[in-house]
Order: C-alpha cells, then structure tokens, then sequence
C-alpha cells in the first residue's frame, strides 16, 4: 500500500538536500533530481515542501509525470480521495466475457462473399462493451464510450486495452525523448514482433500464424480480422508522433505485404520469418528525385545479366521511410520500355553489396529513418522478383490501398489527440476572468475539429468493413477511389485540427516540449502525411475518375 503523508509533514522537506514537493495530492522525493531537472534546482528549491501543481502543469504535459512517476513518487496525501470500491458488474467479469469470445469464435465471410449475420453471442458481446478510457466526447472512437457498433466485439475491446497498456507504459513516457533523438530503441520494434503485432499489420485476410510463433495475447489467430490491425494502429498513434509509428509500422507495413504476396514460397519462407519476429526490418523503395506520384515514369533500372541469373540494378530512391535502418528493399525498378508496363518490382537485399543509404532531415516524422537510397551494380537473383517481369505496377497499385488506409488511421487518431489535448488544456488555461472552455469562440473550434473527426472515422470503419467483405480484386477495383477520397479527407482533417489546437495553445505549441508538445510535433508531421501516399490533389481527382470508372461498369445513368 502506498505511504500516506500530511501536508505539515511534506511541508518540513523544503531544503536542497531534502527536497519533496507535491503535485495533485501525490508526494513527490527530488532531493537526487533536481540535479537533472530541465529548468535547474532553483525552480524546485522554489516549491520546496509546497503543493507544486499549478507550476508543474503550467510546464509540463502528461507523458513527462508518467515516465518519472515510478521512480520519484514515494506516496500521497493523507486527504487525498481514494477511488471507491468497483461497482459490482451486471454482465460477466472481463475474464469470462473473453473465455466465451475465445471458445465461439464468431463466423467469418470469405473474401468476395456476403458477411454472415452475426450470432446472438456475437450481438449480445458487442452490445455489452463498458466505456472505456478518458470518456472525455470525440477523443475516442464513439464505441469507446458505450455507443453500439457492428464493428467490434469483445476481441477488439481486449486488443485495445492490450496496446495501451503498452503505449502508456513503454511508448508514451518516452516518445519526446526519442523524437528528439531522431531514433526509436530497437528493442521497441522487437516487441512488435514479440507481441504478434508485425504479423497483423499487412492487411491479409488471415493472421500469418504459419509465418511467426508469436502471437497476440488477447485475440488468437483464427479471430484476426482488419479491425484489430485498425486498433492496433489507432492505439500506437494515441502517443501522437507520425515519427514513432512510421518508425514502428511505415516501412514494414507498405514493404512488406508485397513480398507476401507476390514473392516466391521460397524467398518469402526464408525472409519472412526474420522480419514477423522483430530482427529485420524491410521498406519500400518507390519514390524518386524526379518521379513520385507519377510512378510509371520512374527510372531506377534493372537489366538481366548474360547469364539470366540477376538483375543488375542502379538507380536512386528519395524519401525512403525506415531506408536507413532496412535489410530489405521492395522496389520498383525498370526492366522493360517507358510507361507502366515496363515496370517491375524486386527485393534487393542490402547484403547483396552496391546498396548505399543515407538519413534525410526532413521537417516532420524526424524518428522515421527517412533515407535517400543509392543501388550501384546491385547483383539481384532472378528468384527475388516479384510477380511478373514488367508487371510491377499492378505489386504497387495494389499495395496503395493498404497503405493509403493506414495513412487515415494514423491521421483521424493524430487529429484526435490535437482535439483532446485542446479541450484538457481549455478546462484549466483561465484568460479574461474565465477558462477556455467558457468563451463561445474556443468551444466553436473544438465542435468544427469534432464534427470533421467523427465524420472522417465513420468513413473508414465503413471503408475496413468493405476491405474485409471483399476479395482483394474487387476491392482494388471498387474502392481505390473513395479510399483515396478518404486519404485526402484525412489528412486535411488532421491539418486543420493540428492548426486549430496550436491556435487554442497559443505560445505553448511554438516551443518544443512542454505542455504543447504535441501539438507542436503533430504540426511538424502534417505535411508528411498530406504529400507521400498521393498527395492531396492527386488523391481527390483520382477519386472521382475512379469512381466514375466503377458506377459506368455497374450501369450509371446520367
């Protein structure tokens, strides 16, 4: 049990060499920190022995209590209110609730074919969810909050606990730091892999249970569906930093699913594992000094040896996410004549010699390894193509869409943390005589960020729903267009949260650290994710011309 202190009691430790402070009624032993502390020991000689909250908060964000919490707080005040005993639950406790999630597994459509109706367990499980987490409105999903979905059962509601767990305790504490650095810990990605996480996140229709031995640890293989790999997504992006999560999951999930899918049984069997479990990392190379979103004009070549054993490969990749750190490159090269059909994609594997990468400093997602790459005489086996000789562009249409999805979830929740980060900073900054929250023009803000949030998120859980119910083909064909739609509804969403919160913040977004933290980093990381992928423009006019494509097949009248 935690120990209990009086304030006369924390009162008597107010000098440099025994120093305690207060903050929101937990006690707190600097006397070894101050040495450490930021803003030097006088700051803390200053609220020696005294009740330090309005100073702490009027500096400081969540995440910087959070990671020296464990190891400065030695207990609380005696008049602090404890949380009351737990109401007794009406439905059954958590543990028997997955026990019967884990033994009915809920059937699952095929890929292409209708969506079963869901069993009466199933729609009882979905509607028996508890709010979840800050309840604070919109700066969750609303099926956090108590709100019914048909989305989600209790697999969904156990993986989200699982990975925020994890985010608050390992991610979260530590995310400004890394930032700053420029690097996430390697020990983070290998927890991906040891976790099961990596395996759930390339938009298959199945868990790759066959590929990996780890596993999720509350959602078995047989559950696995897109709306976990969405939460999990969702869940590390809460930490609010594109650098961590394209650190994280940017080259592996757009590098990846390529290989699975259209690489040889034996150069997937032998990569593949390596990579699910956290040892490798791979990336996509795509991008170039002078072709982007016009992929087929790319130029990187790749030319069969005498022997027709290798692809002799020499050409430049620009903003290559995760480059720096990758043992493997999926890329688009040049085998065949100009345009799209000459154009095919290979793993190049750094090992193989000729491969030269250096990091890129770039405005925004500064821990993501952004990498210009240089292939210089790269011996590529034959064995290392994917698909088809100069049939590459259809490996790199259909990977967009996977791609360009986990660009909106890490948007609409990136928005969400610039909304909520707003509305706690609102309730407790007092201009003119009153807080924030209680001048009509700040709530104005928060309503416009909230009804762009809402509306975006609704979008793609009907747009995941749709990935999931349809074979990979019909999807490619029927929703390249809206979730390109989506991607610049997105991002621009994010954009204007972003600006709208650094307006609420004021000052406190300008400077790096602090309570705007970030917001201050989320602004840096907006236009990272408004350009790669297809920008903006790109995106919205693609949307319609696809669409129009698709509505004239199904017999559009106008």
């Amino acid at each position: 049990m935690s120990k209990t202190f009086s304030k006369d009691e924390v009162a008597t430790h107010k000098t440099k060499d025994d120093l305690w402070i207060m903050v929101d009624d937990d006690v707190y032993d600097l006397t070894k920190f101050q040495h450490e502390h930021p803003g030097g020991q006088k700051i803390l000689t200053r609220v020696g022995g005294k009740d330090a909250s309005k100073q702490f908060w009027k500096y400081h964000n969540e995440g910087i209590l959070k990671k020296f919490k464990p190891q400065l707080q030695i207990g609380s005040l005696d008049s602090k209110k404890q949380a009351g005993p737990p109401t007794p639950p009406a439905t059954p406790p958590p543990e028997e609730k997955k026990a019967k999630a884990q033994d009915k597994v809920e059937p699952q459509a095929e890929p292409g074919t209708v969506a079963p109706v869901p069993t009466k367990d199933a729609e009882e499980a979905k509607e028996s969810m508890d709010p979840y987490g800050a309840m604070i409105p919109y700066s969750d999903p609303s099926w956090y909050h108590g709100y019914h979905s048909p989305y989600y059962n209790l697999t969904h509601a156990a993986l989200r606990d699982e990975v925020r767990q994890w985010v608050d305790s390992e991610i979260e504490p530590n995310v400004t730091e890394w930032d700053e650095a420029k690097i996430v810990p390697g020990k983070i990605y290998k927890q991906m892999g040891e976790r099961g996480y990596l395996a759930g996140l390339m938009g298959l229709h199945k868990y790759p249970a066959d590929r990996t031995h780890h596993r999720v640890k509350s959602v078995g293989p047989e559950q696995w569906d897109l709306f976990h790999e969405l939460v999990v997504t969702d869940e590390i992006s809460r930490a609010g930093s594109g650098g961590l999560v394209w650190n994280l999951i940017g080259g592996f999930g757009i590098g990846c699913p390529p290989l699975v899918k259209y690489g040889k049984k034996s150069l997937v069997d032998r990569i593949l594992p390596g990579i699910l479990n956290g040892d490798k990392r791979i990336c996509l190379a795509i991008t170039e000094p002078d072709a982007g979103s016009d992929v087929a004009n790319l130029t990187c070549e790749a030319k069969l040896s005498e022997d027709g054993k290798h692809y002799i490969v020499n050409g430049e990749k620009k903003w290559i996410t995760n480059g720096i750190w990758s043992d493997y490159f999926t890329t688009a090269v040049r085998t065949g004549g100009p345009g799209m059909n000459g154009v095919s994609a290979l793993l190049i594997e750094r090992e193989h010699g000729g491969v030269s990468t250096r990091k890129m400093d770039c405005q925004g997602v500064w821990a993501s390894g952004t990498t210009y790459v240089t292939f210089e005489d790269v011996k590529v086996p034959v064995e290392n193509l994917l698909g088809k000789e100069n049939q590459g562009f259809k490996v790199i249409m259909t990977n967009f869409n996977h791609e360009r999805m986990g660009i909106i979830i890490q948007c609409i929740r990136f928005s969400r943390v610039c909304y909520e980060e707003s509305m706690k900073y609102a309730h407790k900054r007092r201009t003119f005589g009153k807080k924030l929250i209680d001048h009509p023009v700040i709530r104005l803000k928060l309503a416009h960020m909230a009804r762009q949030i809402e509306a975006s998120y609704n979008w793609l859980e009907n747009l995941t729903y749709q990935c999931q119910v349809m074979s990979e083909t019909e999807a490619m064909l029927k929703l390249g267009g809206a979730i390109a739609g989506l991607k610049a509804q997105a991002t621009t969403t994010f954009e204007f949260c972003a600006r709208e919160a650094s307006q609420i913040f004021g000052g406190l977004s300008y400077s790096r650290g602090g309570q705007g933290a970030k917001v201050e980093r989320l602004y840096r990381d907006v236009r990272a994710y408004a350009i790669p992928g297809g920008s903006e423009e790109i995106m919205l006019d693609l949307s319609i011309r696809q669409a129009l494509r698709v509505h004239k097949a199904l017999g559009m009248k106008l």
